[in-house]
């Protein structure tokens, strides 16, 4: 049973137990009914306390249930809270671990709340495109009042229970054992009468109209495309000018309504696309994991060191390896100046800065690398001089060690065949800033343990990464199509575009960065580099010649103050370059293309929908296990917008027969070689489905 009954003398015990938090699923809810029922029959038992077995008191929603006839069968969560709410007899919840979304309402509609400090409370539904539905809109605001409960629900942020303590929130704070607190609790009200209900309280605030205004205004601003949190506003507002079951019908048609919008079902995509993400098919959940508690990095250049903050980050000794002094130095002084930074914004204790600065020391010499469980290779991206690094890394690391390569294109399976122990090799594509961005991109080399791969990916949640498998490939998942991305880019300026228009269309569309100015921030050399090895291992690949002419010119990007755009001493900002904009001019001429306006709907698309195409071929190769995995790639490593869902996410809202019409039409232009639909997107236009 999901939420057992049982009778401590004159009290009733109603336990949820349905790990991992407790969800509210139909089992549990059913559960909570049958108990209250069984208190109401028993006249013995005075009064009732539900509490949560384990971690916390309920987390909400049962995640499991997301999208299938049990999430809404009855006794929905509103038929629960009614019930409770209408007993006889007190109901107390005892609240510790967490208290949020669905398990928060259910402590709203009891009569009493008792909590432990250290307890997560919450409603944080806005962050998946909705709002709370089970009366937390008209509950929260009448106990907390307006204004935090409206902070709490626009935001979804979490508030601990211990400030939460001086409010009216929770009728006692419990010390030493919850239960027994919540018994003795239950003893003292189980005669007072009438049982306090929150409906029944009356929010006076005055000047409740000018306040609630200014929140629009306020919300309206931070809320960009997404719906929910005005509509949180709107649900709270009629907590204040309505009764209280209007106000819940409105709450419920604001919640109906927010479930069918894009945006909602494009953040629930990516929140169970996360959780996804570390699930391997063939690789047991049970798969023992080898122990990580010490670690190695070899360059402490910008990666390397941003590699090395995330393990001292998380608390994990780090040896940082350079071959020149005068490198380390640089890298370890870089490292100290983003703590430092980091501290002057309040982000980080001087104590956390001691700690974190002593978890990283630096060497010059291989072999005080040897005893670190975990080794990444952040150096050149050139075979050969991965090879050097892997020989050396197999004779001198322990059995047993992870050997990693922070490779961002190159074959995995190659640079393990470098070693002795390829099981021991696996790719851990870090993006930059390492120690700043969320995705972490995690190759697996044919010959690589399931071991290694089980424990890279719970690595990558304890330095608080996104972990999404790749199989091997010239690129991985991101950087292959990516490049296909950047192929309609450089086309784009040779047929009429300038990198400005380009850019504001991609960024109008809701990137954090169009493609010319991720370039300038990258650097414009490295895909330089890469295209020169395009240019011999692929010469059936056709590229605009433009980025190649920018590179001759040694306009590298913001290092140089000089690439697609130009820059100014000490300001990040990207400034038209008549210089660039002529060159394009010319090199159009030079080719032969007449120059033409081009829509900004044309960039998008062709620039998308080249990311969809190589998307689908990758998912075909099963380079990627699920066209999820691919959207979280995009969603946290390149900028995508979020309210979009990723780029396959974003072809099944457009219709792919309509993205393989639009590819199609698009393969009747000058490039019509990059304009192949890939069979699985045909296949699955023809079908009427969908990738996810």
């Amino acid at each position: 049973m999901t939420a057992t009954y049982r009778e401590q003398g004159d009290i009733a015990v109603i336990t949820l137990n349905n790990p991992p938090v407790n969800g509210l699923g139909h089992a549990t809810r059913t559960g909570i009914v049958e108990g209250i029922a069984k208190a109401a029959e028993n006249t013995a038992i005075k009064a009732v306390v539900i509490i949560g077995e384990g971690r916390g008191f309920s987390g909400g929603a049962d995640i499991r249930e997301f999208n299938t006839p049990k999430a809404m069968q009855e006794p929905s969560l509103m038929t629960v809270i009614s019930i409770v709410e209408a007993s006889d007899k007190p109901v107390i919840a005892a609240i510790h671990g967490v208290a949020m979304g669905g398990g928060l309402e259910l402590a709203l509609g009891c009569h009493y709340r008792v909590a432990v400090a250290g307890a997560q409370i919450a409603l944080p539904e806005v962050n998946i495109g909705i709002l709370p539905g089970a009366g937390g809109t008209q509950r929260l605001p009448r106990i907390l009042g307006l204004e935090p409960a409206l902070n709490m629900i626009v935001s979804g942020k979490t508030v601990m229970s211990d400030k939460l303590a001086s409010t009216k929130l929770f009728d006692q704070m419990i010390t030493g054992d919850l239960l027994e607190g919540a018994l003795a609790f239950a003893k003292k009200v189980s005669d007072a009468r009438p049982l306090p209900k929150i409906r029944d309280i009356k929010i006076n605030y005055p000047n409740a109209d000018g306040y609630l205004q200014f929140a629009r205004n306020t919300v309206r601003v931070v809320a960009g495309p997404f719906p929910a949190p005005l509509k949180c506003v709107d649900a709270v507002a009629a907590s204040v000018k309505m009764k209280f079951d209007d106000g819940l019908n409105l709450e419920r048609n604001l919640f109906l309504e927010l479930v069918q919008t894009t945006e909602s079902k494009a953040l629930r995509h990516a929140f169970f696309g996360e959780r996804t993400a570390s699930k391997v098919p063939d690789v047991p959940s049970d798969t023992p994991l080898r122990t990580i508690k010490s670690a190695a990095v070899v360059g402490a250049g910008t990666m390397g060191g941003g590699i090395a903050m995330n393990f001292a980050n998380a608390g994990i000794p780090v040896k940082l390896l350079e071959m020149k002094q005068e490198a380390l130095d640089k890298g370890l002084a870089t490292i100290r100046k983003n703590y430092e930074n980091t501290m002057k914004k309040g982000r980080l204790t001087q104590e956390q800065f001691d700690k974190r600065v002593a978890l990283i020391t630096g060497t010059l010499v291989y072999e005080d690398l040897a005893q670190a469980d975990i080794v990444v290779e952040a150096v050149f991206e050139d075979m050969g001089v991965k090879e050097t690094v892997f020989k050396k890394l197999d004779e001198v690391m322990k059995q047993g060690a992870i050997l990693a390569s922070n490779t961002s294109t190159l074959d995995v399976d190659k640079i393990a065949a470098f070693t002795k122990r390829p099981q021991d090799v696996i790719g851990t594509h870090f993006f930059s800033p390492a120690n700043v961005m969320k995705l972490l991109e995690i190759v697996r080399g044919a010959k690589t343990g399931k071991d290694v791969l089980a424990t890279t990916l719970a690595l990558s949640k304890t330095i608080k990464k996104t972990g999404v498998v790749s199989g091997v490939c010239d690129g991985f998942i991101g950087n292959r199509m990516v490049e296909q991305y950047i192929r309609q880019a450089g086309f784009l300026l040779e047929e009429g575009c300038l990198p400005e228009q380009v850019d504001k269309a991609v960024e109008k569309f809701g990137f954090a960065m169009g493609p010319f100015r991720m370039s300038d921030l990258a650097g414009n050399d490295i895909g330089w580099y890469i295209r020169k090895r395009r240019y011999v291992e692929k010469p059936e690949v056709t590229y605009s010649k433009v980025a190649d002419l920018l590179c001759e010119k040694g306009r590298f990007g913001q290092k140089t103050s000089a690439g697609w755009y130009d820059y100014k001493a000490g300001d990040r900002k990207a400034y038209a370059s008549t210089e660039v904009n002529t060159m394009i001019i010319d090199h159009s001429k030079a080719i032969g293309i007449e120059r033409r306006k081009v829509s900004d709907k044309e960039i998008v698309e062709r620039l998308v929908y080249a990311l969809v195409n190589e998307g689908a071929l990758i998912l075909e190769e099963g380079i990627a296990m699920r066209a999820s995995d691919i959207d979280m790639v995009y969603l946290t490593g390149y900028g995508f917008p979020l309210f979009r869902g990723g780029p396959m996410f974003y072809a099944d809202t457009v219709g792919l027969s309509n993205v393989v019409m639009a590819i199609h039409s698009y393969a009747k232009g000058s490039h019509s070689e990059a304009w192949t639909p890939a069979p699985l997107l045909t296949k699955l236009a023809h079908e009427g489905k969908t990738f996810s």
